[in-house]
């Protein structure tokens, strides 16, 4: 298994954003109003991440200071990240699509207006859970993976 990459989110995202702008394009007038808080338990979701983050980061680097963490549940971390990161991904395509749409509507149409806090919240939480993923998967590195890391990216010696 690999890191996630940013351009493996990226990828996510876009094609969630053009869907949803679709969506939203054909059918706006037909969508209940987003709610203003909609993004939050997106908020929730990544504050729990990076407070894990840091947590197993503590006893990753510092196994003789308390309990060591079990590889199964660093495992299980590291699912939650990638799990947490592509959901995130696409809720922010899919955010971003709505605050697309209804920014430039805003003075022409009053659900626009009053759907743009909304877009802006989901946006922002959702920005916040990516990077509370990618901070707990990092954290679940150990030092040895972090070596590895730096001498991939270093050229060798040439021969």
């Amino acid at each position: 298994m690999h890191f996630t990459r940013a351009r493996d989110l990226a990828g996510v995202g876009l094609v969630a954003a053009v869907v949803v702008y679709l969506v939203v394009r054909l059918a706006y007038g037909e969508l209940p109003k987003f709610p203003a808080l909609g993004g939050v338990p997106l908020l929730v979701l990544g504050v729990v991440e990076a407070a894990l983050g840091s947590s197993l980061r503590n006893r990753i680097r510092n196994p003789g200071d308390g309990r060591p963490v079990q590889p199964l549940t660093a495992a299980r971390a590291v699912a939650l990240a990638k799990a947490s990161s592509v959901l995130g991904a696409i809720m922010l395509g899919a955010w971003l699509a709505v605050l697309g749409y209804v920014a430039p509507r805003q003075d022409e149409l009053a659900a626009a207006a009053d759907d743009l806090p909304g877009a802006v919240v989901g946006v922002l939480c959702a920005a916040v859970l990516i990077a509370a993923a990618l901070w707990l998967e990092y954290c679940c590195r150990t030092p040895h993976d972090q070596d590895d890391q730096r001498s991939n990216t270093q050229p060798g010696p040439a021969g």
